[in-house]
């Protein structure tokens, strides 16, 4: 297997997922900023032109974070950081879903419409008015996710998932593009250097 990477959030979900599974796979980089992933080559393989892939060796192509990390969890041994019943697979995609959905987009829609737009409007579609009111909506649900993990260690309870790895590496992400979380957020904040402080931060 090969995986495609770059800069980026996503790129970095899965390989903080590769590092806690002790996964280690061959990479080539793509250059992201050079729209290296808006080619011809690279559109042969994933026609969405984003990052990262994963190539297996009979030449099928992965792309989506969350398909990449489920694929290598069930084709690797070790710990599942998906879940071993189908009630805890059930569970991780839930939240995985609603970080996803509810933060992950907004957040990101609202850096490449602001901070980011001289690299993406002549990529994707933006909308520069949208910029501010995406961050807000963010904003509301990050503190909509505080009050449904407080008192957890976990975004699932007691288990380690994808789900705290999504979380962790878009808020870092958003941290250093102008989003940072907001301290009143004690359930957020804690979750945050929790995994920060793990080894697989450094992925």
């Amino acid at each position: 297997m090969l995986l495609h990477d770059s800069i980026g959030p996503n790129p970095r979900v899965v390989r903080i997922f590769m590092a806690e599974r002790g996964i280690e796979l061959p990479k080539t980089t793509v250059d992201l900023r050079g729209g290296e992933n808006r080619q011809p080559p690279y559109l042969a393989k994933n026609p969405a032109g984003q990052m990262p892939c994963l190539e297996l060796d009979d030449g099928t192509v992965l792309a989506e974070i969350t398909a990449i990390c489920e694929y290598l969890d069930e084709v690797t041994p070790g710990a599942s950081l998906i879940g071993t019943t189908p009630l805890e697979r059930a569970e991780t995609r839930m939240w995985t879903r609603r970080i996803d959905l509810n933060i992950v987009e907004p957040m990101l829609n609202g850096f490449r419409f602001a901070e980011g737009l001289k690299l993406f409007e002549n990529r994707i579609r933006c909308i520069p008015q949208a910029a501010d009111d995406l961050k807000a909506t963010a904003r509301e649900r990050l503190a909509w996710l505080d009050g449904l993990i407080a008192g957890r260690r976990y975004v699932c309870g007691d288990r380690f998932s994808l789900a705290d790895i999504m979380l962790f590496a878009f808020l870092d992400f958003g941290a250093g593009v102008g989003q940072p979380i907001d301290p009143k957020l004690g359930a957020i904040t804690a979750h945050h250097a929790m995994m920060a402080a793990r080894p697989s931060a450094k992925a």
